[in-house]
């Protein structure tokens, strides 16, 4: 299995339009964050987690010829609004399958009705299958079982998810206990870190330490990181030897 990191960045992204800020001047290109995403990849299964504002940049940056499906963590626009964007695997492939919670796909009705169209369907528009997550029900992507992981960001509902020893999760603040015990023993957890001071919605980065500390992953990697966190090179030299800093394009094989 092989996890692309699309995107590590927060609603923003990395540099913020019109920000002085010198995380934002950085030349580093690992201080360069789209919004946040994941490619999962394993055999030849292709399913990305939450489709934002530059997914397709990160489709270019990134060649994938085939989609097997997107899944949803929320409905925020960070998350959700590059959906448009699948149409030239939509063109491909058809109907694109998409996974969410109940809520989420009201949403995405609500703002994309024309994707979802079962009458006069405007003839370039994507289409897509609804697939609904519930919290205690695992489903299957291919040939792989696919746990949803119930958390919270601040009080709004979010899924996160693991696919055998690796585990998804961003935007959130609060993971209750027993959806922690679904996260015991992963090989690689992937977490949000906006920054040091406290958040009301976020993780900050001692609470996403605190977290990874509880859960006990072999790796953890931070994501949804915003330019308040730092200069990418001077905080993962503080980082515990088994926790690192995710950065745009990072390729992990499990």
């Amino acid at each position: 299995m092989t996890i692309t990191f699309l995107g590590t960045g927060t609603s923003q992204g990395i540099p913020v339009i019109g920000s002085n800020h010198p995380v934002c001047k950085s030349n580093d290109p690992k201080d360069k964050r789209l919004r946040v995403s994941v490619l999962v990849s394993w055999k030849n299964y292709n399913y990305v987690i939450d489709c934002g504002p530059d997914f397709r940049q990160q489709m270019l940056s990134n060649p994938v010829e085939k989609l097997d499906g997107i899944l949803f963590t929320h409905e925020h626009a960070d998350h959700t609004a590059g959906i448009d964007d699948i149409r030239p695997f939509f063109f491909r492939q058809g109907d694109i399958p998409i996974y969410a919670h109940k809520r989420v796909i009201g949403e995405l009705k609500r703002r994309f009705d024309y994707i979802f169209a079962d009458e006069d369907r405007y003839p370039g528009a994507p289409a897509v299958k609804v697939v609904e997550i519930e919290k205690d029900s695992p489903f299957t992507l291919g040939d792989l079982e696919v746990i949803p992981i119930e958390a919270y960001h601040n009080r709004l509902q979010v899924f996160g998810f693991r696919f055998k020893g690796f585990v998804y999760l961003t935007d959130v603040k609060q993971v209750p206990e027993d959806e922690i015990q679904k996260i015991i023993d992963a090989k690689v957890l992937v977490v949000n870190a906006l920054r040091e001071e406290a958040h009301h919605s976020h993780f900050n980065l001692e609470e996403a330490l605190e977290f990874s500390k509880r859960v006990g992953a072999e790796r953890t990697y931070f994501t949804h990181i915003s330019h308040l966190l730092g200069f990418h090179e001077k905080v993962e030299k503080k980082l515990p030897e088994n926790v690192f800093l995710a950065y745009d394009n990072l390729k992990l094989n499990l």
